[in-house]
């Protein structure tokens, strides 16, 4: 069994977007300009917010940290994506997710400019991701691209099973593995909270993407040996006993699992530092565009 260590390879690909942004500074170029539009004070957004920031400060990239009150309305929001979209010093920007319920969400992507999409998000984007053209991949499944990539998972011929069908995650996983290419080129089963008999279909699986957001849900009896598991889930877990009143975990039973997979990744350091990496190489990417463009 080989741990797939998200918390390696995201310092590997830092460290890759820094020597690049190191030569645009000899050059005398524009680096790169991150920003990220953070509406209330849910403590998870604001953890990871706040470690976005202190990426984009590590690589050398620019980094803009828009806060708005949890009062803010619908209208004020939009007015703001407006002025980001028409900042040219701005390279890429994300709204935080989720948003106060007095916000529709589905408006607010929409409202963002494709271009500046580094989340992957828009309709445009996930579009042209569905039809194999280059574009912004959603960081988390561009993340397990990655990992798998460098560890070189085999994918081609094999059975991915992707558990949970969000945006963010679980549709856009089930179109790229199915996509020509590697890693790709694998024949995918996407299940849900609707999907019966889901142990049945687990156990034929050679990867295994879970991102259902419940705690030890894949359990070892719903996988065979050997195979490859991507853990998405990431749930905080009330434990009194334990400093900071709680503990993390994903979507598998690590310990009982990890002793019949091939290829496994740990809940916190795997699928989580890889989601960061990426947003930061999309925001590179969308420095190279403008560039480009210009």
């Amino acid at each position: 069994m080989e741990i797939l260590d998200g918390k390696k390879i995201s310092n590997d690909i830092k460290a890759e977007i820094k020597a690049e942004v190191d030569k645009m500074k000899e050059r005398g170029e524009k680096v790169p300009h991150l920003a990220a539009v953070l509406v209330g004070n849910d403590g998870a957004s604001l953890t990871y917010v706040g470690s976005k920031v202190r990426s984009c400060q590590r690589i050398g990239f620019e980094s803009t940290l828009v806060q708005l009150p949890n009062t803010t309305s619908e209208v004020e929001l939009l007015k703001k994506i407006e002025e980001l979209n028409e900042n040219d010093a701005i390279d890429g920007f994300i709204v935080q997710l989720p948003l106060p319920p007095q916000i529709d969400e589905q408006k607010v992507l929409l409202a963002v400019n494709p271009d500046k999409d580094v989340d992957g998000f828009h309709p445009m984007n996930f579009g042209k991701m569905a039809l194999d053209m280059s574009t912004f991949i959603p960081a988390t499944p561009f993340g397990i691209l990655e990992l798998l990539d460098r560890y070189q998972v085999e994918t081609q011929g094999k059975h991915t099973v992707v558990i949970g069908r969000s945006h963010i995650v679980g549709r856009p996983m089930s179109i790229l593995m199915g996509r020509k290419g590697f890693p790709g080129n694998s024949t995918v089963t996407l299940t849900h909270s609707r999907t019966k008999n889901i142990s049945q279909i687990t156990t034929q699986a050679d990867i295994i993407i879970s991102a259902l957001g419940v705690p030890g849900f894949l359990k070892a009896e719903m996988v065979k040996d050997d195979v490859v598991i991507i853990d998405v889930g990431i749930t905080r877990v009330p434990d009194e006993s334990r400093e900071k009143g709680y503990y993390i975990t994903g979507d598998v039973d690590f310990e009982n699992v990890s002793k019949k997979a091939s290829y496994i990744t740990p809940v916190p350091g795997g699928v989580g530092p890889m989601t960061i990496a990426m947003l930061l190489k999309n925001t590179l990417l969308a420095r190279e565009r403008h560039r480009n463009k210009q």
